[in-house]
C-alpha cells in the first residue's frame, strides 16, 4: 500500500492492537485463476514464529483451502477505526480555504504463507480458543461442551483450519498528522461531539503519535 513516512504505523504494540481490536480480517488469496478475498475472524498469536501467527477456519465448502496449497502466499487486511473528515472542522480552512475533505483510518496488512489443517484436533483447538476469547465478557460464556457432542462433532467436520505464518507486516495510521496542531484539535473535538470517540481519541494530538 502507499505508505508515506508520517502515516507509518511502526510500533509492534500498535500493530497488534489493531488486529486484536478488529479481528475480522480480509484474507486476499489466489482463487481459481484470479484474486479472491474471504472475511474471517482471526486469532493472533504475536509471539509464535518470527513475526506471529494468524489462525482461523473456513467452511469445507469454501474452495479457498483447495485453491491455496500449504505454502501459498496470502495477505490479510485488518481495518481499524475510520471516518470522514470535513475541511470545515479545520480552523485554518476558514482562513485559507485551501483544504479538501479526506478520510482518516488505521489499517494493518499481514503478509504470509498459508497452511491448511484438515484434522479434527487442530480444528477443535482453533474453534475452542476463538470461542473462549470472544465469549470471555459474557456472564455465562458459551463453550462447546454446552452442545451435544455429536452435534459439535458434525459441525467440526464441516470446517477446515488455516494458519498463516506472518513474513511481513505493515500498518498505516492516517490521522491528520500532516495538518496543523489546531486543525487536529478541531477535528478531534468535532468527532467526539458526534460520538465518533474512537477515531477522535486516536487523532488527539495529546496522545503519542502512532509509530
Amino acid at each position: 500500500m502507499y505508505l508515506p513516512k508520517h502515516f507509518e504505523l511502526l510500533s509492534r504494540e500498535d500493530l497488534a492492537r489493531v488486529i486484536r481490536e478488529h479481528p475480522l480480517g480480509m484474507l486476499v488469496h489466489q482463487g481459481a485463476g484470479a484474486l479472491d478475498a474471504d472475511h474471517l475472524p482471526f486469532e493472533f498469536l504475536p509471539d509464535e514464529g518470527a513475526m506471529g501467527l494468524l489462525r482461523a477456519h473456513v467452511a469445507r465448502a469454501n474452495p479457498l483451502w483447495q485453491n491455496n496449497a500449504s505454502g501459498s502466499d496470502v495477505m490479510v487486511v485488518f481495518r481499524g477505526v475510520q471516518g470522514y473528515i470535513s475541511p470545515n472542522w479545520y480552523p485554518s480552512k476558514h482562513e485559507t480555504h485551501r483544504l479538501v475533505p479526506t478520510w482518516n483510518y488505521e489499517v494493518v496488512h499481514a503478509h504470509g504463507r498459508i497452511r491448511i489443517h484438515d484434522d479434527e484436533r487442530t480444528v477443535r483447538g482453533v474453534v475452542a480458543r476463538l470461542t473462549r476469547h470472544h465469549e470471555a465478557a459474557e456472564p455465562r460464556p458459551w463453550k462447546m461442551g454446552d452442545s451435544p457432542a455429536d452435534y459439535i462433532d458434525g459441525m467440526l467436520k464441516s470446517i477446515v483450519g488455516i494458519e498463516i505464518e506472518i513474513t511481513r507486516i505493515e500498518g498505516k495510521a492516517k490521522l491528520s498528522q500532516n495538518r496543523e496542531l489546531r486543525d487536529r484539535i478541531g477535528a478531534t473535538e468535532v468527532l467526539r461531539a458526534r460520538g465518533q470517540t474512537a477515531l477522535g481519541d486516536l487523532m488527539d494530538p495529546k496522545r503519542s503519535d502512532p509509530g
